[in-house]
Order: C-alpha cells, then structure tokens, then sequence
C-alpha cells in the first residue's frame, strides 16, 4: 500500500512539474518578437552596437527598445550607415526596409510594429501612426489625403490599405499595411531628396518654419549651454550648415553637454571635439542654467 502511495505522488509530483516547466517555456516565448530586416545594398547588422549578423535579417528577440545600425559592407564605400532606435513588441513583427544611399539625405526606408490599443473601437477598426522624416510630410491612405506628419489615423477597416506619404523636394514613399482590429501600426518613413525637385539639395529646413536657413540672420548668444535630449536614432547628427539638407560631419550622443558658438532659427553651432565645428539641431536639445 505505502509503494502504491508513493508511486502515485510521484506521478503527481511529475505532473505538476512537467506543467510548470511548459507553462515557463510558453510564458518566455510570449516574451519574443520577431525582427525582420533588409536593405539595399546589404550591409552588417548592430543592435546595441553589437554585430549580430548580414542583410537579409529575421530572429526572435526579447520584447524591448533596440539601436538599430546598418553599416554596408566594405564594396559599398559610397554608402552611408544609418541608424535608429527600434521597438520589438511581444508576439509581434517588427519590419525594417532601408534603401541605403551616399548621404544622409538621399537614404529612404521604414520601419513598422503593430500594437494593442487600449482604445475601444468597433469589430474591423483599426488605427495607423504615421512618422516621416523630415517631419510634415502630408499623410495618404489609399490615395486619400489624410493629414500632416506625425498623425494618427483612427477607426481605420480591417484589411489591407495603401499608405503613402509626400513631402515636395522629396521622393514619395508608399507601402502596404494591413489593419488589425484593436491593433495600431506604428509606420516611421523617411523619405529621400529627390535631385530633379532640388538639383542643388537646398531644401527648406521643415523642422522649424520651412524658412531657408541660408536667409535667416544668425546671432551669437552669451554663454549658453545645451544638452541633447533624446532623437530617435539614439545620437544627432552634427551637419556642416544649418540646414537638413548639408552634409552630415559626425553624430554626438543624448546626455552631451555643449557651448553654443552661433544661433540659427532652429540651429545651434557647437564644437563637438576639439577643433571640430559644425551645427545640430535645436529641436533635440535642451538649455541649460
């Protein structure tokens, strides 16, 4: 009788067991999303600055907040890097499509995730954010006009749209999505200077008022001290004018402290190491006392 007993608490010891362990195992894999990742032309893949793999990417990774970086591979000398920060959702997929070009500005891509929503709608709603850069890119979905960047397109039917954003002296960028009821898309696109529209890259700054900064009167303020904040890239790119469309010169990191040199509408001009001028953008940074 007692071998009886013990085999059976035994057998529910394995039970209960064999349940905790599948339960554990189901309770980690809700915790992965996968990341899907393509460029042209391929390059070396970096999350948190660490190389973990070549262009085409697609793994699971732990629910989170990534710094993406794309670097091309050696051949592709004429190529700029980009980076930005990602977010990898659980049970979700997160898409990077990324058409690297020589410079900053004639680089074009996206990256999309979806999320649950916590507002209620009805059995095929939906929603789509959009986020362009440069910033005020106006808003298509399915050829209809729907507003200026950042936006979010609610009460949007399930199902398949077009979704499509527009900026003059930039190239248009379409993509097709697919809405979820009680899900957002997370859509950021950044668009690419289209030369034929701009043939010498003097595009308006949109940041601020869409004033050329080639126009606007600079000053030199007293002693004022800034410090970048957060972008979406993680660093801010430091250009050799005051304006979107010059020449990136190098990138500083969010919590970097600086000295303003000059003042543009919109611009600061720092030295950003020893001997190294240029200028950044006011938007991402914050004065300090």
């Amino acid at each position: 009788m007692k071998k009886k007993i013990g085999i059976l608490l035994l057998l529910l010891l394995g039970f209960f067991l064999f349940v905790a362990i599948r339960f554990f195992l189901i309770d980690t894999q809700n915790t992965f999303g996968e990341l899907r990742i393509v460029s042209s032309p391929n390059a070396t893949v970096f999350i948190n600055n660490v190389a973990i793999g070549k262009i085409p990417f697609d793994d699971k990774y732990k629910a989170g907040e990534y710094l993406l970086k794309l670097i091309p591979e050696e051949n592709a000398t004429q190529t700029a890097s980009w980076q930005r920060k990602i977010t990898v959702r659980k049970k979700s997929l997160t898409t990077v499509s990324v058409e690297l070009g020589s410079n900053d500005i004639s680089t074009t891509g996206d990256v999309f995730d979806v999320a649950k929503t916590d507002t209620a709608f009805g059995s095929d709603k939906g929603e789509v954010s959009v986020e362009t850069e440069p910033t005020g890119a106006i808003v298509y979905l399915d050829n209809d006009e729907k507003g200026v960047a950042p936006a979010i397109l609610s009460n949007i039917s399930k199902g398949d749209h077009e979704l499509s954003v527009l900026m003059p002296g930039f190239f248009r960028r379409t993509k097709k999505i697919v809405a979820v009821p009680g899900y957002r898309v997370n859509a950021y696109m950044k668009l690419a200077v289209d030369p034929v529209q701009s043939p010498t890259f003097k595009i308006v700054d949109t940041i601020k008022d869409a004033t050329p900064s080639s126009n606007v009167p600079s000053t030199t303020p007293g002693k004022l001290t800034i410090l970048v904040k957060g972008t979406p890239e993680g660093t801010l790119n430091v250009r050799e004018d005051a304006t979107v469309s010059a020449s990136k010169s190098a990138t500083v990191n969010e919590g970097d402290k600086f000295s303003v040199l000059e003042e543009k509408s919109g611009w600061y001009k720092i030295e950003y190491i020893s001997g190294k001028q240029g200028w950044i953008s006011s938007q991402y940074t914050k004065k300090q006392e």
